[in-house]
């Protein structure tokens, strides 16, 4: 420890430092070491996994107002500043080394040693006058095949507690290491950077989110908002795929969940990847079912089985539209007095939180994002500004909920996965729920081709279908179509893989109607579920397998009380021809743009399945009824 021994001594208490010597981990004093001599923090708390440390740093978020007590004593409020509500996307870069900026052109990227310098600029002495945390968190179980070791080392208390309500404490597991694991995990550096006379980030101009994937070390500078400031959420997840491309597994963005069907006392689990808004959180919580994670998920192949586990210990989620009617298990924990950070929303008089959409009447002033807030108050540019901001969160541990699958939440070897579910949104072209014939054509026709189409009330016009393949473009950090046969590869590589199902809840009708309820999602699933084990005939089409009319009316009946007129079933999953080709150019258009590189077999796959539809449509005409199609 000779290089970092004073600096530490000097920043750290006898016991913060005793702590981090007991780890014996040079990494770790390595890393601690050079950013409290480059950050230059006041003082440096090293936190273990002891509910005196995890209180320390709710005491201390309160002490510094950055975060300020409700009226439920154990829920706290936090606002960010104005200008920092949402991820930063421009300036959320991977630290690219100068060989590989080629294939990694297509992805926000700088030069390496150009981003080092910048970020490392903008870090100097920036926790200068400021008490630090060093804190150690697990990604996924501690001590499991699913480990990924985490050290956060920040100057935020409301970061800190967020992530000991969202991650797994794992000081012990660092301890614990084998001397060959020392030097494997993830790193995080945040400064929240100055302050304004709100406790919020001042200098947003130099708002920083630099990625290393090559190190494993995330710098985030100069933000507080939680999907900018909170390593282990989404910067973590992009070192994950970036490290489980590498090592032949995989980091999906993903829930984890499991189908119940009683009568048969039966339980299967399912993933599910969504692009934003296109229905992930809500079929993670269908009425009936058990969770077991909404946001993250490992896979790997653990005695030739497919298992999956969910990264996090709790909850990011997105407040807007969380009401008694629609979301019961959730909106019945946040009125409840436990841990919950509730982040831009408003403090009413009566010191209660209030958000967009919550079916309560709000009261007409109090403090939210802006500050001092009575209804009609405008911002600078003259837009009024709301209650609560759209993009508002809580942050809450998943335990809480009575709906989710204990035994599979804690699972150290994850649950072992039956199904993948795929949905989109568009109005006219994916039918509610189909079955891809094998793993392969599940990954290049469901997987790679989501698409999730903006409402015409967004844009004023007709909705425009933007490329998300596997949702999960924001994250990606290699090349897109390396990553595309890495699912392929990982899904061939275990005994029996998942069966895959694409979903799309938001077909219209011919006068622009959704066609069924948001409580259908649980007929798509448990007929999804059905087939896994054998119990229900489908019909083919040129791109997978779907229901037959006699099985659903029964599930509608069964699950919903619900008629399911003959009619609606037809409109609802006829096979539209031109639209699947069209659906198919877009993905080779985008795959061509996002990665010159993609392996020619992809599109050679894409191009045999529009051969394939355009036979059909010669045979059958555009539009496919059900059971029509005969191969």
């Amino acid at each position: 420890m000779t290089k970092f021994e004073a600096i530490l001594t000097e920043k750290m208490s006898a016991e913060s430092l005793a702590k981090l010597m007991a780890l014996q981990n040079e990494k770790v004093l390595q890393f601690v070491g050079t950013f409290a001599e480059h950050c230059d923090p006041a003082s440096i708390y090293v936190c273990d996994d002891s509910e005196k440390d995890t209180q320390y740093v709710r005491d201390k978020a309160l002490a510094l107002g950055e975060e300020f007590t409700l009226a439920h004593s154990k829920q706290t409020i936090h606002w960010d500043g104005y200008g920092d509500q949402a991820r930063d996307k421009k300036n959320t870069r991977f630290m690219v080394y100068k060989e590989n900026m080629a294939e990694m052109a297509t992805l926000n990227s700088v030069e390496y040693e150009q981003g080092y310098a910048e970020i490392m600029s903008i870090a100097k002495g920036i926790m200068k006058g400021k008490e630090a945390v060093v804190l150690f968190y697990s990604e996924g179980p501690t001590q499991s095949p699913f480990t990924i070791p985490c050290i956060q080392f920040t100057d935020s208390w409301y970061v800190a507690h967020s992530e000991n309500i969202l991650y797994r404490t794992a000081y012990t597991h660092f301890l614990n290491m084998k001397e060959t694991e020392k030097g494997d995990f993830f790193r995080f550096i945040h400064s929240a950077g100055p302050l304004d006379e709100n406790n919020c980030s001042a200098d947003l101009e130099n708002r920083r989110i630099y990625m290393d994937t090559r190190n494993n070390i995330v710098y985030s500078m100069n933000n507080q908002y939680a999907g900018n400031s909170v390593g282990l959420k989404k910067h973590s997840m992009r070192l994950a795929i970036n490290k489980s491309g590498k090592e032949g597994w995989l980091c999906e963005h993903m829930f984890v969940m499991a189908a119940l069907d009683k009568e048969k006392n039966r339980k299967t689990y399912f993933c599910g990847a969504y692009p934003s808004a296109c229905g992930k959180t809500s079929t993670a919580m269908i009425p009936g079912e058990q969770i077991v994670g909404d946001d993250i998920a490992y896979f790997r192949n653990i005695n030739g089985e497919f298992r999956a586990v969910n990264v996090e210990f709790g909850m990011f989620g997105i407040i807007k539209d969380v009401n008694e009617q629609d979301d019961p298990v959730i909106f019945k924990n946040l009125m409840m007095n436990q841990e919950v950070i509730f982040s831009n929303v408003l403090c009413g008089p009566d010191n209660r939180p209030y958000w967009l959409g919550m079916g309560v009447e709000a009261p007409e002033e109090g403090r939210n994002h802006f500050g001092q807030w009575r209804k009609g108050l405008q911002d600078a540019t003259g837009k009024e500004v709301g209650v609560a901001h759209g993009n508002a969160r809580y942050t809450m541990r998943l335990d809480y909920l009575d709906n989710i699958d204990k035994q599979g939440f804690e699972a150290k070897d994850g649950v072992k996965v039956d199904g993948v579910l795929y949905g989109g949104r568009d109005s006219d072209i994916t039918v509610p729920v189909e079955e891809s014939p094998d793993w392969k054509d599940g990954i290049l026709i469901k997987a790679a081709t989501l698409e999730s189409e903006t409402t015409s009330a967004t844009l004023g016009k007709e909705g425009v279908r933007t490329p998300s393949p596997m949702a999960n473009m924001d994250f990606v950090s290699y090349p897109l179509g390396t990553y595309t046969m890495n699912n392929i590869r990982f899904g061939e590589s275990v005994k029996k893989p998942p069966r895959i199902f694409s979903n799309n809840y938001f077909m219209r009708d011919e006068n622009g109607r959704f066609m069924t309820s948001k409580l259908a999602k649980k007929v798509w699933l448990h007929w999804a579920e059905g087939r896994i084990h054998g119990e229900y005939e489908s019909y083919d089409t040129p791109t997978g397998k779907i229901p037959r009319y006699a099985d659903l009316k029964v599930l509608f009946a069964k699950h919903l009380n619900e008629e399911f007129p003959k009619e609606k079933y037809d409109y609802l999953f006829t096979f539209r021809c031109t639209k699947w080709i069209e659906k198919l150019e877009r993905t080779k258009a985008y795959y061509k743009k996002m990665d010159p590189n993609t392996p020619k077999e992809i599109f050679d796959y894409w191009d045999e399945t529009i051969a394939r539809i355009s036979k059909a449509r010669d045979t059958y005409g555009d539009l496919i009824l059900p059971g029509a199609f005969k191969g």
